[in-house]
């Protein structure tokens, strides 16, 4: 049953694009009567022509649906729903010129005023539509359901193929990673916006395994027919890609980003580094810096570096032992501070400097929790294409993990995050845990 609360398909939706589409075409209107000479009546012009762009407005919308894609901003197929919607509005508005109910100054002015509205239209409406998909943070609820959803592909390339696709992710229930053939003629095409992956026996969906991050299941329309009569295909041999959200552009972008910000943050906080090094010093005069090594990207180790927390000999009994919040009889009083106010993670702006970390990605793990992850959910392999994050998607929802249970349900987060992440996914996060750490929120 789907949720009608959901902001996609909402009918507010509709309301908010027709009273955007309205804002844009009377900023538009104003620039003509700025740019010309005055226009007597010009009260009465505005309101002839803000009912052809609200008549405009409603058809586009209504006919196209696209204020019923919301949630699907990012795609070009939602995206062009929102131009088309657009441009059907603008061709009302030149009726309306042509046929003199709105009059202005010259066909100039004309030619003028519908470029502009076409141009504001289409920038405010897909601003205001990312803004406040990015800005709203999702309920525990929705990030729970996220985080359970099945990552799929679906069976062969027919209109059934590609109309199952639309219908479950509309339901959210599953994650369309592609569409999987045993026709080679169609393998690497892009339908739908989703990648064609070529299989040619079932027996070697492992491999499609590693391309997706991981298959749950496969599904089958209604007209779903193997190309060959035959399926004794095997799998190509080859190198192994792995799937991510992000493009090339994007990851280039995102290292460029983590090195500028890492270096200016060095700077700016090595004033508050010095200050916490001499209190975690005046107060046992132990080391200052805590080591310890991690798994990062491509199963390589690196050493992390926090700002000691614990005593000095926190493991040194126990051995490796996780985290256990306020309560852990092994935290500093200067540690328990640092802790709280996250302070203690300002070294790995340093790791994050010198490529062994990113600000968003998974949290690191050490292996002796990696090994046990993996006994449970082998998936966790997934992970070690992409560097681990000073923050991350699963830390603002999961918080601090404190028992193998809380790691499987960080997993899933990360894989999700893997799956979906962009740019702008990476600027939600990043955002998000900016606005957590000034609240005081506690993760």
């Amino acid at each position: 049953m789907r949720d009608k609360s959901k902001y996609t398909g909402s009918k507010w939706i509709l309301i908010q694009d027709c009273i955007l589409s309205l804002i844009a075409s009377l900023f538009a209107i104003l620039l003509v009567r700025w740019l010309s000479e005055p226009m007597p009546g010009f009260t009465w012009t505005v309101m002839k022509w803000l009912s052809g762009s609200l008549a405009g407005s409603l058809i586009g919308f209504l006919a196209t649906g696209s204020w019923k894609i919301v949630r699907r901003y990012s795609t070009l197929r939602s995206t062009g729903y929102a131009i088309l919607a657009i441009l059907i509005k603008e061709i009302v508005l030149i009726l309306f010129l042509v046929t003199g109910f709105v009059k202005l100054p010259s066909s100039a002015f004309g030619v003028l005023a519908v470029a502009t509205d076409f141009i504001l239209t289409a920038l405010i409406l897909l601003f205001i539509r990312i803004a406040a998909q990015m800005l709203s943070p999702s309920t525990d609820e929705e990030v729970r359901k996220k985080s359970v959803r099945k990552n799929v592909l679906i069976a062969g390339t027919t209109p059934g193929a590609v109309k199952l696709c639309d219908e479950v992710e509309e339901e959210g229930y599953y994650i369309v990673s592609g569409f999987v053939t045993d026709d080679p003629s169609v393998a690497g095409r892009v339908i739908a916006d989703k990648p064609v992956y070529y299989c040619k026996e079932t027996s070697s969906i492992e491999t499609l395994h590693w391309k997706v991050g991981g298959v749950d299941a496969i599904l089958f329309p209604r007209d779903y027919k193997p190309s060959q009569k035959k399926n004794d295909l095997t799998q190509e041999e080859g190198e192994v890609h792995h799937n991510d959200g992000m493009s090339i552009a994007g990851l280039a972008m995102k290292r460029a980003f983590d090195i500028g910000l890492s270096g200016v943050l060095l700077l700016v906080f090595s004033p508050l580094l010095a200050i916490c090094a001499m209190a975690i010093k005046m107060e046992d005069g132990g080391s200052v810096i805590f080591k310890q090594e991690r798994i990062g990207r491509d199963r390589k180790p690196f050493t992390i570096y926090k700002l000691r927390s614990m005593r000095t000999d926190a493991e040194a009994q126990s051995g490796p032992s996780l985290y256990q919040g306020d309560e852990d009889d092994r935290l500093t009083k200067v540690g328990r501070f640092l802790r709280n106010h996250h302070l203690d993670e300002l070294p790995q702006l340093y790791n994050v400097f010198r490529g062994d970390m990113s600000f968003i990605g998974h949290r690191p793990e050490r292996k002796f929790y990696i090994d046990q992850i993996m006994s449970l959910d082998p998936r966790y392999r997934f992970l070690y294409q992409i560097r681990p994050g000073v923050t991350s998607y699963a830390t603002l929802y999961n918080g601090y993990t404190d028992t193998i249970e809380k790691m499987l349900t960080r997993l899933d987060l990360d894989l999700y995050y893997l799956r979906n992440r962009s740019v702008w996914f990476d600027i939600k996060v990043l955002g998000l845990t900016f606005l957590s750490i000034v609240s005081g929120k506690r993760f």
